[in-house]
């Protein structure tokens, strides 16, 4: 070898070794840095409470773990996301481009997870939904890297057909808002009461969010259906129940629902509310150790009762726990934390629940029954349910 080519080779070993020794300790400073998590949620307008909820939920689950995430400190970031759609790719993209947060947890109204989606798909950041039930996040537009710990919007409903079979309610009327949730919400009751042998003779709607029932009522007392079901929730589900009574509907035609229409509003509905059959993936009554323990916790950090936005907040991390230790930390290890988060199998308030393959759980829906402002467990509507996941193609 000549003179030359020794020196040459000599500079690269040294180049080379120089080099290894500036990169190592910045590999082990990247992975002993603070993890970044970004909320992007309601905190103001008529979803702020439910934002709240979900924040708390999930900072309760990271506390129950020294308040770190794989060994790693964490740093928050959080957006307002005003539930607002046409600001739904602009607010995502600032906690991922401008705070560069490595996981991003939102969001509660459908229209603005679609911002989210198409910011999460484009730049591969990890994408946890504590709520938004739109069949498109894991459906069509389903990604490795986005994973949903709540419902997809027919995942309540689809338990409420045979239910409302089996008590002899062979044809009924429904009602709901014209927006995508209910939509969606309808195509899980008419699959599972047709195929249990149920006519729906009428569907009803109104725009949302439109509260204007009374004509809508006159027509389901001249129709006289075996029952109504219907999806509607928060203030508007809470007038529709008083209105349904005052219309002298209570008593006569028995009235079913997705969860949501007794969720958080018994106060507000009052004694209307009495009776109403639901079907949820989760209740503030289960009788289990786990679900007490979970509310005596909460209501010791927070002052106030958790409800199931505060559940699915809490699941959202336990879920991201799960990865982050299978993978130490490195969050980067894509392969591997994705694995993990597939093959988890949370143990939350609601009952143990798995991951479907499509990122959507698969969990037991309950009914309930109201009686004297809450929603009283009755039974188990269907075991392990699962979103159809019908044209998610993972890439």
């Amino acid at each position: 070898m000549s003179t030359r080519r020794l020196v040459l080779t000599r500079s690269a070993a040294l180049m080379g070794a120089a080099s290894a020794g500036l990169l190592l300790p910045e590999i082990v400073r990247a992975q002993s840095g603070k993890l970044k998590v970004g909320f992007m949620l309601p905190y103001t307008g008529t979803f702020s409470q439910l934002g709240m909820a979900i924040e708390n939920g999930f900072r309760l689950a990271i506390n129950e773990q020294g308040g770190k995430l794989g060994g790693r400190e964490i740093e928050y970031f959080k957006v307002d996301d005003e539930s607002d759609p046409s600001k739904g790719i602009e607010n995502a993209s600032k906690l991922v481009q401008r705070d560069k947060v490595d996981v991003l947890v939102g969001t509660v109204h459908s229209g603005v997870q679609m911002g989210i989606q198409k910011v999460a798909r484009d730049s591969g950041v990890l994408s946890l939904i504590p709520n938004a039930g739109v069949h498109a996040a894991t459906r069509g537009l389903c990604a490795p890297n986005v994973f949903r710990t709540s419902f997809s919007n027919s995942q309540p409903t689809r338990a409420l057909g045979k239910v409302m079979m089996d008590k002899g309610h062979k044809k009924t009327v429904w009602i709901t808002w014209k927006y995508a949730a209910g939509d969606e919400a309808f195509e899980g009751f008419k699959e599972s009461y047709t195929a249990a042998g149920g006519t729906i003779i009428k569907e009803l709607g109104l725009p949302f969010p439109n509260v204007e029932f009374q004509a809508l009522l006159t027509e389901i007392a001249a129709l006289k259906p075996d029952a109504v079901a219907c999806f509607f929730a928060g203030g508007g589900a809470a007038k529709f129940i008083r209105d349904y009574a005052a219309a002298g509907l209570k008593g006569k035609i028995p009235l079913y629902g997705s969860g949501f229409l007794t969720e958080g509003v018994l106060e507000a509905a009052g004694p209307a509310a009495d009776g109403i059959i639901t079907t949820m993936h989760y209740s503030d009554s289960l009788d289990t150790p786990r679900n007490k323990q979970f509310r005596l916790e909460y209501v010791k950090a927070y002052r106030s009762q958790p409800d199931v936005y505060a559940v699915q907040g809490y699941d959202t991390g336990l879920l991201l726990i799960q990865g982050a230790n299978a993978v130490k930390g490195d969050l980067n290890a894509k392969p591997a934390l994705y694995k993990a988060m597939e093959g988890a199998t949370i143990d939350s308030p609601r009952g143990k629940w798995t991951m479907s393959k499509a990122h959507n759980p698969v969990q037991d829906i309950y009914l309930r029954v109201v009686e004297n402002k809450e929603n009283k467990v009755i039974g188990i509507a269907a075991k392990a349910l699962a979103d159809s996941g019908v044209g998610c193609k993972m890439a």
